[in-house]
């Protein structure tokens, strides 16, 4: 039988241990800070009718969209984003829930797209939403949400840019382009990519508009200054637009009440220019970027839509929610040098090579458990110096070395392997010394 070549699909990537756990680092600190807030866990399938998914994000997506029929000749579709289950979810749970509901989801969503930097077909989001409250303490929170979950991960240089759907149809009403929104906003959202002059003939072109209105929804981009300035000017060029003054005033509340938030003083920008590519979004979105390395695009976005869930029910089910894209933050994470190279969830090691101590070992990585340490025993006995040279490439902050020697004498030695320091301690009944040895180094390295 010919041997098959072992290879993965473009846009899907296998992750290796130094990349699988910074990763699994950064959803847990996505699910702490998630729950902080008073979100709770939910899962939906991967797949779903196709009714559920078509229609619902942008015929870009429609077209990503991984879709077949499956054994029973059902039409069926992979999930590309969490939002869109998450309507479907809360429309058929929410006698159940009670609302407000807030929930996070982390989970792998699927778009047949064009793979690029930080970008692949198969990847995960982190989101969080609340449903059932048009609140604007609701938008407040998801800003909040974003900023502390960024800090927490050890970003400090990031900005999250809000915008308001509310502005941009106030602006298209004026120009008599409110028919053509969807046309008009996936190209502003373009913008930034493509720059004034094509966003204004693609605006043309797939919205039909002529060249004055075109202009006079690019007057956003002349929008510049500070917060307050902006707002002005915005609230001058949508006057006569109840959406619009709404959208306006809104985006002063989120402002406000950010800025004077511990922690976010300077951390949001209002930019006009921000439309988001989905069509179910209808008040604020968000983008975040890195101030470090802002071409790898938005690491995390989201934004309000109080319609989606009437597709399926008719209850009135509004919500906002950002995702973290997890994928992209690695990527950037790794352009700027902010992984370690670490293939270990543990700190500490346990070299095996007196091998008549196989249950003295065992006792002493349990202790080392319950005291709350990750430690990984070789598994079978060999030279210490290979084993050292083991823990080395992987790693470790700490090897606990006991020979034959060191039972007897009821010692061991506390090695950090990140500056080859150690110290010889009493190997007390209940490790007590090491113990306290290793929470000292571990909480130096």
């Amino acid at each position: 039988m010919s041997r098959i070549e072992p290879r993965t699909l473009k846009g899907f990537r296998d992750y290796l241990p130094q990349a699988m756990i910074p990763r699994e680092r950064i959803m847990e600190t996505a699910r702490r800070v998630y729950r902080s807030f008073g979100y709770a866990p939910i899962d939906t399938p991967a797949l779903e009718y196709l009714e559920i998914l078509t229609g619902k994000g942008s015929d870009e997506t429609d077209k990503q969209l991984y879709r077949f029929q499956d054994h029973g000749g059902r039409d069926v579709g992979l999930r590309f984003d969490l939002t869109v289950p998450l309507a479907r979810f809360v429309a058929q749970h929410s006698a159940e829930l009670g609302l407000p509901f807030k929930r996070y989801h982390l989970a792998t969503v699927w778009r047949g797209e064009n793979t690029q930097r930080g970008r692949y077909r198969e990847f995960m989001q982190c989101d969080f939403d609340t449903i059932g409250t048009t609140g604007v303490a609701s938008d407040i929170e998801t800003v909040l949400v974003v900023g502390e979950l960024l800090r927490q991960i050890g970003l400090e240089q990031f900005t999250i840019r809000i915008n308001h759907r509310g502005v941009l149809n106030g602006l298209l009403e004026k120009a008599g382009l409110a028919e053509q929104s969807t046309a008009v906003l996936r190209s502003l959202d373009k913008l930034a990519k493509i720059g004034r002059e094509a966003t204004l003939a693609e605006i043309q072109r797939t919205a039909g508009a002529t060249t004055a209105q075109s202009e006079q929804v690019l007057a956003l981009v002349d929008v510049t200054g500070d917060s307050a300035a902006m707002l002005t000017q915005l609230a001058t060029i949508t006057a006569g637009s109840e959406r619009g003054a709404a959208g306006v005033a809104r985006l002063a509340e989120v402002i406000r009440a950010v800025e004077q938030t511990p922690g976010m003083a300077g951390r949001v920008q209002l930019d006009v220019s921000i439309a988001r590519g989905l069509d179910y979004y209808t008040g604020l979105v968000l983008e975040t970027t890195l101030g470090e390395l802002p071409g790898i695009g938005s690491i995390a976005s989201g934004g309000r839509y109080d319609n989606l869930a009437s597709l399926y029910t008719t209850q009135e089910l509004p919500g906002i929610g950002a995702s973290l894209g997890l994928d992209r933050l690695l990527s950037a994470l790794e352009e700027l040098g902010r992984i370690p190279a670490v293939s270990t969830p543990a700190e500490v090691f346990l070299p095996y090579f007196a091998a008549d101590k196989l249950s003295d070992y065992l006792r002493v990585a349990s202790q080392l458990r319950a005291a709350g340490f990750g430690v990984e025993f070789y598994p079978e006995p060999r030279k210490l110096g290979a084993q050292l040279k083991y823990a080395d490439k992987r790693g470790f902050r700490a090897a606990v070395i006991i020979g034959a020697d060191e039972f007897a004498a009821g010692q061991c030695q506390l090695k950090n392997l990140s500056d080859g320091g150690s110290q010889t301690l009493t190997l007390e009944a209940d490790a007590a010394s090491l113990v306290a040895a290793l929470r000292e180094l571990v909480k130096k390295t």
